[in-house]
This record gives C-alpha cells, sequence and structure tokens, in this order.
C-alpha cells in the first residue's frame, strides 16, 4: 500500500461557486468521506481556514518577509486535502475524480513518500 495526499485546490470563481449551495456541497463532501471510511483508505481529511486570515513568509529575499493574507495574485489556493492509504496511484486518482468538485476547482494528487525515501543528514538521522 501506499500513501496518496488529494489536494484540493480552487480558484476565486470555484469557490464562490461552492459557496452559493455550500449545504449540498457539504452534504455532497461528507457522503464521499464515508465512502472512502467504509472503503478503509482514508487516513486523514482537512479543510483550510480563509485565506485572508493566513500569512505567507516569503523568503525571495535576505530576510524572510511576512505578508497577511489574502494573497492577492494568487490563481490557484490550497483549501484542504485528503490522505489516502491505497495500493496504487490509479487507485488514488480513480478516488480523486469522484470527488463532488465545483466546476474550475483540480485536485492534485501526489504520493507521499516513505520515511525509508527521505536522505540522510550528515550525522545520520534521517530526521529533517
Amino acid at each position: 500500500m501506499s500513501t496518496y495526499m488529494l489536494i484540493m485546490r480552487g480558484t476565486d470563481e470555484s469557490n464562490a461557486a461552492m459557496m452559493t449551495s455550500i449545504d449540498e456541497a457539504m452534504v455532497a463532501t461528507r457522503t464521499f468521506i464515508e465512502e472512502m471510511v467504509r472503503a478503509g483508505v482514508l487516513l486523514a481529511a482537512e479543510g483550510l481556514d480563509d485565506p485572508a486570515r493566513g500569512v505567507v513568509v516569503d523568503f525571495a529575499g535576505e530576510a524572510p518577509v511576512v505578508t497577511d493574507g489574502p494573497y492577492g495574485e494568487t490563481k490557484e489556493l490550497f483549501g484542504g486535502y485528503f490522505l489516502l492509504d491505497v495500493a496504487s496511484k490509479e487507485e488514488a486518482v480513480e478516488w480523486a475524480r469522484r470527488f463532488p468538485a465545483v466546476r474550475g476547482s483540480k485536485i492534485e494528487v501526489r504520493r507521499v513518500a516513505g520515511a525509508d525515501e527521505v536522505p540522510a543528514d550528515s550525522a545520520g538521522s534521517g530526521h529533517l
């Protein structure tokens, strides 16, 4: 089995569309989560708060710069995730295809690297 993260990405437009029918969206999402629980693949799922309440720490310059949200010219925002334990990338993609997403949103499917795949540091601990 492998661990995959389904990363929910939305735009201002897709997020606004979801908010117009938030009750329906929440019911559909709960149903989707229940299906993953019954299938035994869901490890975790979390949604993120409004980006206006977040900050960005930018390391582009000499010193980190902290900027309060919202983030302005962002085309896509990371809105939450599902962490799945599945047999293959194809199975993760099939779950992503079943998500009740609104038009204009995306789900990125990424494998989570195992601890044995992280390069060991010079001290040999292998921890980040």
